[in-house]
């Protein structure tokens, strides 16, 4: 997670910090994960927060494929297929451009913000970029099922049947999705909406010592009803 980098020090913990400093002696995290698994997808999550030396630090990486340490030791990045994620250009999704009438942003804008925020020499040494699409609505019915299902496995160790109408994911969905955030809502919807009327039935109701329960919406509210 890159937002934990975004301090001019903390490149020192890829690499390891300098003579004299706490940590010398314990090496850099990334280095010392490569050299343990030189065949491995490296994820780094929203690089655009990452401080600038650690985007020097990647440059040194996909030009030699190498990186050494605070101790002299390298780490071998010829098998290593770095994935780094981004939001740049995500707070334009879904405003209009200007002069493009009501066109939607697409991946050309959003290539626009990614050459303001990553300089020339790194773009270049990209093998390639890739622009996600809007999350659809057959994509959002499956974030929702998922999520509900790791919701059924929880309650399952309490001996408890969960049973959700389609209507009820359909609106779980809908709501928790959006151009903006994607489908974080989804996650708060159950936590602030779903997850409270079962709460009280499992402590403290007709559920505490398990049984069967369905799940229905009405008028944009959940209705719990117990089998």
């Amino acid at each position: 997670d890159m937002s934990e980098y975004m301090e001019k020090h903390a490149a020192s913990k890829l690499i390891g910090s300098p003579p004299g400093y706490i940590g010398y002696e314990e090496g850099g995290l990334l280095t010392d994960t490569i050299r343990k698994k030189p065949h491995c997808v490296l994820l780094l999550d929203e690089i655009e927060k990452a401080h600038k030396d650690i985007l020097n630090v990647l440059l040194q990486v996909m030009d030699y494929a190498t990186l050494t340490d605070n101790q002299g030791r390298k780490a071998d990045f010829r098998n290593v297929i770095i994935i780094m994620t981004s939001n740049a250009g995500a707070r334009n999704i879904g405003k209009n451009l200007v002069g493009f009438g009501d066109r939607e942003v697409r991946g050309e804008a959003i290539m626009e913000e990614v050459k303001k925020v990553f300089a020339p020499e790194f773009r270049n040494r990209l093998d390639k970029v890739v622009v996600f699409n809007h999350i659809n609505k057959e994509m959002a019915l499956n974030i929702a099922r998922k999520e509900l299902k790791n919701f059924r496995e929880k309650l399952s160790k309490k001996k408890v049947v969960m049973n959700v109408t389609d209507p009820c994911v359909e609106y779980i969905a809908q709501k928790g999705t959006s151009k903006e955030f994607g489908a974080r809502e989804i996650q708060r919807i159950l936590s602030s909406e779903l997850k409270p009327l079962l709460i009280d039935e499992i402590l403290f109701g007709n559920l505490n010592k398990g049984g069967r329960c369905s799940i229905d919406i009405k008028d944009g509210k959940f209705l719990l009803s117990l089998e």
